[in-house]
């Protein structure tokens, strides 16, 4: 990675587990993280893809990068992620909960297993590591920080994404609540609420071709356009280091203003021409 923001020997004693660190943005994370000096821990439910980004990433930062297999839906798996960490490492001082499911349906099509699939991965999986790690941190009197990823519309609410919007809320409310609760073990906790990010799985099930004939994703950002994975990994970095140990209970959004944009009532006049403001500003001038 050339862009990164910190010096690259900011994070050197940091041992952060990345869940869902294998692929798309948890890899990219992972990757910078590494880059700047941490003991990494990527994990997922899929061992060759673990193993192949680990392997990955160490060649192209020269720090090991540890790959567990542990599906954080199952508590006992987390423990056991818990101590491989350990055992490898010596301490964990992050956990960054990224592990998440989505897929586009309207909610009436969803069946029970479905709704479960999502809220399992994403809300359970955090509050099973969080619960897991903190108890640990605690009781070994450490120092902790968890870094969450979230979404804008665990904010609001959206239609098509329910499972999702419900967990992701669920995972805001985790972030806040412990924030203030942990504080006095100087356990710190924080989350990302990203914007689009495409990445080869997520972005092409939320996204398919014949959906971006239909809906443009772009023409929602006012920028024009998606966030570079740099700039995401860039903010984690941030968040997991020392530089930002006064930030606790905090959801930073990074979406180009996307949320803002399309929540403004009157924000989408930016397609009005000017002809048509020219005619506009003529009739208010008549009537006064």
């Amino acid at each position: 990675m050339n862009n990164m923001m910190l010096r690259d020997d900011a994070l050197i004693g940091k041992v952060i587990v990345v869940t869902g660190g294998g692929t798309g943005l948890g890899r990219s994370m992972s990757e910078m993280l590494s880059h700047l000096g941490a003991s990494v821990v990527i994990t997922s439910r899929k061992k060759d893809v673990l193993e192949k980004s680990a392997n990955e990433i160490s060649a192209l930062t020269g720090n090991k990068v540890l790959p567990v297999v542990c599906d954080v839906r199952k508590y006992e798996q987390v423990e056991n992620l818990l101590q491989q960490t350990i055992k490898e490492f010596g301490k964990v001082t992050t956990l960054l909960n990224n592990a998440a499911g989505n897929f586009i349906s309207p909610t009436e099509r969803l069946s029970a297993k479905a709704f479960d699939t999502v809220v399992d991965i994403v809300l359970k999986g955090s509050y099973n590591c969080s619960l897991a790690f903190g108890k640990y941190w605690i009781e070994n009197k450490c120092a902790g920080n968890m870094l969450n990823i979230v979404t804008t519309y665990a904010f609001t609410g959206s239609g098509f994404v329910v499972p999702s919007a419900c967990a992701k809320a669920g995972v805001l409310a985790l972030t806040r609540s412990l924030a203030a609760e942990w504080a006095k073990y100087n356990i710190r906790s924080n989350a990302i609420a990203p914007g689009p990010f495409p990445t080869e799985g997520a972005w092409t099930r939320l996204f398919p071709e014949p959906l971006q004939k239909i809906i443009d994703p772009i023409q929602r950002l006012p920028m024009k356009r998606v966030g570079n994975h740099e700039e995401l990994a860039n903010l984690a970095s941030y968040l997991i280091s020392d530089f930002s140990g006064y930030i606790n209970g905090e959801v930073v959004v990074i979406d180009g203003g996307e949320w803002l944009y399309n929540a403004g009532q009157f924000t989408h006049f930016d397609k009005i021409p000017k002809e048509a403001w020219d005619m506009w500003e003529q009739m208010r001038k008549e009537k006064s």
